[in-house]
């Protein structure tokens, strides 16, 4: 084994220099300027953090209902159905995939960090769908036909990602 060796500094560094507050005249209706020191950043952080917090308009950090998982859950899956079995001359072909891939993109920034979803069988399979259709437009583009092996096995997935919905899982 290899012994330790020790780091010494060539040089002694240097101390930082302390922050001071920054501080601003106000005249005051034909009073005499007084001085009043503003906050800085770190305050104000603090300030509007601990805002959002107690404030009731906290969106982003309250968990979605059940209910409305499943709801949501099963429009992206019937989108997914209707778009990949699309025939591949269909002219609505283009908008639909734009269509699923922002629904499905919303979809996933919503529910993937939630904690108690993400055990769930339905969202797994789901994920899994979503993300090999997404995956395949990406790769080949929006008017690209899924082949039948890749298709059958996303319309497997979304199947059984239905199944667990009605299950509660």
């Amino acid at each position: 084994m290899a012994s330790p060796t020790l780091i010494t500094p060539t040089s002694t560094p240097k101390s930082l220099t302390p922050m001071k507050p920054k501080t601003t005249s106000i005249a005051a209706r034909g009073r005499s300027s007084t001085t009043m020191s503003q906050p800085g950043r770190r305050e104000f952080l603090s300030l509007v953090s601990g805002s959002v917090v107690c404030g009731s308009w906290v969106v982003g950090a309250v968990a979605a209902s059940d209910e409305e998982y499943v709801k949501e859950t099963e429009e992206v899956i019937g989108k997914v159905r209707t778009t990949i079995t699309m025939e591949k001359n269909d002219p609505n072909v283009a908008s639909a995939v734009a269509e699923l891939r922002e629904s499905s993109n919303s979809w996933v920034a919503k529910y993937r960090r939630e904690k108690a979803l993400l055990g769930r069988a339905s969202f797994r399979d789901m994920y899994s769908a979503l993300n090999a259709v997404s995956g395949h437009y990406i790769s080949f583009g929006a008017t690209a036909p899924i082949p039948v092996k890749r298709r059958n096995r996303i319309l497997e997935e979304v199947d059984t990602a239905e199944k667990a919905l009605l299950r509660g899982r």
